[in-house]
């Protein structure tokens, strides 16, 4: 039981006996299949357990990624102890606040943590990248057809109940992943998001970091200014744009920026489709309708456009 693995753990980094009463609360925290929780103890801070299995092929990433971000001086975790034959940390304990607790609150609140958030991303986006390990395989041109495939399998004709041949056939999306997939390659992120950045002392700290790789810094500043969780306004999302320029002195350039864009709420959509038919986790619905009216938007006057017109209305009004 992953529990008993934390369990484990625990008492050995504590060196305390059976009879000390732990506690575990389980803590829910998106849709990446690990077990996670708080865990307490008599006499000590909160810190949290993360158990992992061999299921996902980046799970394994976590603890070299978490050392390797440590060593570059970001906002990460830090891994009080671990154990990694049986897949189980302990790592510090950040807090419940994340940038999606901020959705509804002026953006003047929420401009310090974009900053601390794009700050950071610049700093990974340019280091040169850990010796000791191996990365997930970089964004290339047969990643970011599988990512239209996830779109294609579990979105358009698990959840929507739709034909996806003629989007599989279309020469639209392969072309999409051929120019994106010959760029290049810096360290990104992969999952940047709101839920994925954590609030405290006023910086945003980053989690589920395990699926970094190479690719296209774009890919990562799409996914937050177009992130469906925050469904930011035009005004947001150029606010978040211009603390980028201030920060890296440099802006994305439209037609990538867009189309990085595309590329990231087809994945999003695709894994909100597997999460609701394989797991029934109704939470992630809501937020089909708002993915579906953004990938629109950025597809809006593209070669994409006409293709997923059908889908994208049905997506939009979709109702469990």
């Amino acid at each position: 039981m992953p529990t008993d693995s934390i369990l484990y753990a625990t008492r050995q980094y504590l060196g305390i006996d059976p009879t000390v009463i732990v506690t575990l609360i389980p803590i829910k925290r998106g849709a990446s299949g690990r077990t996670i929780v708080r865990v307490k103890a008599p006499g000590r801070d909160p810190f949290i357990g993360v158990h992992w299995t061999d299921e996902r092929p980046d799970s394994d990433n976590f603890l070299p990624v978490a050392k390797f971000l440590k060593s570059t001086k970001l906002r990460v975790p830090e891994i009080f102890y671990e154990i990694p034959h049986r897949r189980v940390a302990l790592v510090e304990d950040l807090g419940d606040s994340d940038l999606l607790s901020l959705k509804d609150r002026p953006f003047a609140e929420r401009e310090p943590y974009y900053r601390s958030a794009l700050q950071q991303i610049d700093k990974l986006f340019y280091s040169k990248g850990p010796k000791d390990f191996e990365l997930m395989p970089p964004f290339d041109e047969a990643l970011y057809r599988w990512e239209q495939e996830y779109f294609f399998e579990h979105l358009v004709e698990g959840l929507l109940g739709m034909d996806a041949d003629s989007l599989r056939e279309a020469p639209e999306f392969r072309d999409l992943a051929r120019r994106l997939g010959a760029s290049a390659k810096h360290l990104v992120h992969r999952d940047f998001q709101s839920q994925n950045l954590l609030l405290k002392d006023g910086d945003a700290w980053w989690i589920d970091f395990q699926g970094m790789r190479r690719g296209r810094q774009e890919y990562d500043l799409a996914s937050l200014v177009f992130d469906p969780y925050m469904d930011h306004s035009a005004d947001d999302r150029e606010a978040i744009l211009s603390i980028w320029e201030d920060i890296s002195e440099d802006r994305p350039e439209a037609t990538i920026f867009r189309e990085c864009a595309a590329q990231r709420l087809m994945q999003a959509l695709g894994a909100y489709g597997n999460i609701l038919k394989k797991r029934g986790d109704e939470w992630y619905a809501q937020h089909i309708p708002v993915a579906a009216r953004l990938l629109g938007e950025v597809t809006a006057g593209t070669a994409l456009e006409k293709p997923l017109a059908p889908v994208l209305a049905k997506a939009s009004g979709f109702v469990p």
